[in-house]
Order: structure tokens, then C-alpha cells, then sequence
């Protein structure tokens, strides 16, 4: 089954973000109070902790949730293969992919971190199309694709 592993917030664009235990996500906003929060495609941004552990097994320690900037850490479920416009489910959330990957910043603070980033390439993004809650161990559902 497909569920939340963590909720992760920051106050600025491209540092790590902190864990917290819920997550109050707002509709055509995205995270209360985070950084990626706004009207545009790139609301929340999801990585799954499989994708995460690829990086730990090159040797990197201390790789917590939230490290690679994603607002929701995930399991259970191969997002860098969902397509864009699929409908997830997620807590009280409707939410819709919108994009797959992204441009790196340039040697950002995740990059010096960690030493690799892998959310440009198997990281995604999201619209609140419903508001709501999410707190880790909540399932994930897709809806539609």
C-alpha cells in the first residue's frame, strides 16, 4: 500500500526541509506556510523514500526525510512513472501531478548536503485541487490518470 512517510516544510526555496507531524495543505496554495507554497504548477513537491534510500546505498549517511526539499516523502508508489495530470488522493488532499523531475539548481545547499540530488530526476510536483490534512502513514491513492 502506497502511504505518507513524512511531511517536511522550510522557509526558503532550495534548502532541506524540516519534518513536522502534520501537514495542513491548502487548495490552489499548496503547504501552509512553506516556501514552494503559491499560484503556480509546483505547489507540493513528493519524493518517494525508495528513491532516497538509491542515494544511501552510495554510501551517504543520515539521509532523513525532507533532505531533498520534498514536502511529501513517500512509499509504496513509483511517482517518477506516474504521468502528468494523474489524481492522487493523499490524506484529505486531491492533488495533480503536473510535473515529473526538474531543473537542479546549480550546486544548491541539497547538492553540498548530500553530495547527489536525485529529485530532478524522480521527484514530482503538484497542485491542491482539495485542501486538507496529511500527517505521515496516510494512504495514497490514485484516483485518475
Amino acid at each position: 500500500m502506497a502511504r505518507v512517510v513524512s511531511i517536511n516544510i522550510s522557509s526558503q526555496k532550495g534548502i532541506p526541509k524540516d519534518a513536522i507531524a502534520e501537514g495542513v495543505f491548502v487548495e490552489n496554495f499548496g503547504l501552509k506556510e512553506d516556501s514552494h507554497g503559491g499560484d503556480w504548477h509546483r505547489q507540493v513537491s513528493l519524493l518517494a523514500q525508495e528513491s532516497i534510500d538509491k542515494i544511501k546505498a552510495m554510501g551517504i549517511k543520515d539521509l532523513e526525510p525532507g533532505r531533498f526539499a520534498e514536502n511529501i516523502t513517500t512509499e509504496g508508489i513509483c511517482l517518477y512513472e506516474l504521468p502528468v495530470g494523474t489524481k492522487l488522493r493523499i490524506g484529505e488532499t486531491l492533488q495533480e501531478v503536473t510535473q515529473i523531475g526538474k531543473e537542479c539548481h546549480s550546486r544548491c545547499a541539497i547538492f553540498q548536503t548530500v553530495g547527489d540530488c536525485v529529485m530532478p530526476k524522480e521527484g514530482i510536483f503538484t497542485i491542491i485541487l482539495k485542501g486538507g490534512l496529511v500527517k505521515p502513514g496516510d494512504a495514497i491513492e490514485i484516483v485518475e490518470a
